[in-house]
């Protein structure tokens, strides 16, 4: 009986031994949306009985991936009954062939408890770089009062009836453009491979880019990474928020707030790009709330604290320059001062491992404080897609080794 009992002790190791020491088991983040919390309103339809698909963008290619499933912003377990990811075709179908059903722990389905998130099993599919996927979750009717959601996306995505996790086209769906409930794919990949976190707000985010044309700066610096032979081995995580500050909660959580979840956290993250400031800025156009009357000194200690909290686990950091912003909607001239002056700090103050200086790429050199306007989407706030072209373009990759 000793020996039986021994043997299987010594399986068991040998199985973990071997699970542990096969190839490809290193997982990187390749694609990310940072969620946030919306009520849902007495007056719209419950989410129950739905499934989501959503339209994801990867960057990085793998031999398997696995899907994080989150409820960070709900307010009651959330069930789930099934969830699917698949080969997005376009629109909202799927290739033939390329669906497969995710597991939690070998099972079909998963609860996530309020405030948190899940992992799903691995699944071993190619998925290309630069290419898109569909990940389908089903949610079974439930109460659901908050839901966790990246709104804004620029990408269509869309809500059917029912368990259509495995549906081949989203034939009879109501389209939206958040993704929900999953917020980050990691890919399979050798262990030279990893992650860059771009963090920030709705110029992050890619706010008036085309919709589902994949040309945030982020996207840009994508591409170029997977062109050059070099950097092919790196995803690129988008971690911006539309109205974020990184001082006061504004929406979302502030950028010291959310931190530790949409960068610490990230699977495999080596490089940080910070571009986040402008939205405090904004507030001194009409200050109301305690906090709105900042100063750059207030910027500088809440980027430098994101410096050091990203040093403490071996992440290099890059200061972007905020773009220019004058005759945007909440400009000032105490605004400008506290941005050119926020501005000189990334570039002079020896802080940063690097600085990307996107408010030089953007800025029109007859106006420096205004855009270029074959750059502006005409808000003169946020760049169209020339100007985040621009400013994927402008990113030096030798930073990133």
């Amino acid at each position: 009986m000793q020996r039986k009992f021994l043997a299987l002790i010594f399986l068991s190791f040998s199985s973990l031994a071997t699970w542990a020491q096969t190839p490809g088991s290193h997982w990187v983040g390749t694609w990310a949306a940072s969620p946030v919390g919306e009520q849902v309103n007495s007056g719209q339809p419950s989410p129950g009985d739905s499934t989501y698909r959503n339209i994801v963008h990867i960057s990085l290619g793998g031999s398997a991936v696995r899907v994080q499933l989150s409820n960070e912003f709900g307010t009651e377990p959330l069930k789930v009954g099934a969830a699917h990811v698949a080969i997005s075709s376009g629109g909202g179908s799927i290739q033939s062939g390329s669906d497969h059903p995710l597991t939690f722990n070998e099972r079909p389905f998963a609860e996530i408890p309020a405030g948190a998130f899940i992992v799903s099993d691995p699944v071993t599919m190619q998925a290309t770089p630069l290419s898109d996927l569909a990940v389908s979750i089903y949610l079974p009717q439930q109460s659901i009062r908050n839901t966790t959601c990246h709104s804004f996306g620029d990408s269509t995505n869309y809500i059917l009836k029912g368990d259509a996790t495995a549906a081949a086209t989203a034939d009879n769906s109501s389209p939206i453009y958040s993704w929900c409930f999953v917020k980050g794919i990691d890919v399979s990949v050798g262990d030279k491979s990893s992650a860059i976190v771009a963090f920030g707000d709705s110029i992050t985010d890619g706010a008036l880019s085309t919709r589902d044309g994949n040309r945030r700066w982020p996207d840009v610096l994508a591409t170029r990474l997977q062109a050059n032979k070099a950097t092919a081995n790196l995803g690129v995580l988008n971690q911006g928020i539309g109205g974020n500050r990184v001082l006061h909660d504004g929406y979302g959580p502030s950028a010291l707030a959310r931190f530790d979840r949409d960068v610490i956290a990230q699977t495999g993250v080596k490089y940080l790009v910070i571009l986040e400031g402008i939205n405090d800025i904004g507030r001194l156009k009409n200050p109301h709330e305690p906090g709105d009357n900042i100063t750059a000194d207030d910027l500088i200690f809440g980027l430098a604290q994101l410096v050091t909290r990203a040093h403490q686990h071996g992440i290099k950091v890059f200061g972007a320059t905020l773009t220019p912003y004058m005759s945007a909607g909440y400009s000032s001239a105490a605004g400008e001062q506290v941005r050119q002056a926020y501005n000189n700090w990334i570039r002079t103050s020896g802080v940063f491992d690097g600085v990307i200086d996107f408010d030089k790429i953007t800025q029109d050199p007859a106006h420096t404080d205004t855009f270029l306007p074959d750059y502006d989407s005409g808000d003169h706030l946020h760049p169209k897609d020339a100007g985040y072209k621009a400013m994927g373009d402008a990113i030096d990759l030798s930073l990133f080794r």
